[in-house]
């Protein structure tokens, strides 16, 4: 099954987008993991706080990013690890979000990516009385692994798709797109070719 990505998942050290203090990502090739990642980030400057409510989800403080590289100085290692894939995460607007907000509060531009909810994919493929991570991933196979954590949900993240690719017998991501409804999008210079046409008459 040539199922190609990069599942990824932020979590932030507070409410603001720009504050992701950890990232996980995991390279899926023809529907199989081959490569995983995991860091702490130190989130810009004017979004380095940690709230208390945060903390207390996924249990990183002050002092496990002491030693981190900042977001800007993280950037490269990240888009080296997804390369040319469309990212998939889920709830894909708020990790998009980080992405996005991290760059604007850095002085950078957001790289250029496409993108896949999982959350969205989940939600047409399965039956159940909640789509949150934990669940939605016990749905597809995958079980009694530490949400929150930022690589094992993005693990997760990556079994949903590629349970949903089975399901629905997609070929490539396009497909499960199409088969789910899903839309990928983008962010960065090409999320301009994502908005509606706008008919003028």
């Amino acid at each position: 099954m040539p199922v190609d990505f990069t599942a990824i998942d932020f979590e932030t050290a507070n409410n603001s987008r720009a504050s992701a203090c950890s990232v996980g990502l995991v390279k899926v090739r023809d529907g199989r993991v081959v490569d995983k990642a995991w860091w702490y980030i130190r989130p810009p400057f004017g979004h380095d706080w940690f709230s208390e409510w945060n903390t207390r989800i996924h249990g990183i403080d002050e002092s496990h990013i002491v030693d981190a590289l900042l977001w800007s100085d993280q950037l490269d290692d990240l888009i080296a690890f997804a390369e040319d894939d469309v990212f998939v995460a889920h709830n894909a607007g708020f990790d998009m979000g980080v992405i996005t907000g991290a760059c604007e509060a850095s002085g950078l531009p957001a790289p250029d990516y496409a993108y896949l909810c999982s959350l969205q994919v989940a939600r047409k493929t399965y039956h159940l009385d909640s789509y949150k991570l934990p669940v939605a991933a016990m749905a597809a196979g995958f079980e009694d692994f530490r949400h929150h954590d930022a690589l094992a949900d993005a693990e997760a993240c990556a079994a949903i798709i590629v349970h949903a690719a089975k399901r629905h017998d997609a070929e490539d991501l396009d497909g499960l797109s199409a088969a789910t409804g899903a839309r990928i999008r983008r962010i960065g210079a090409g999320a301009m070719d994502d908005r509606p046409a706008v008919l003028v008459g």
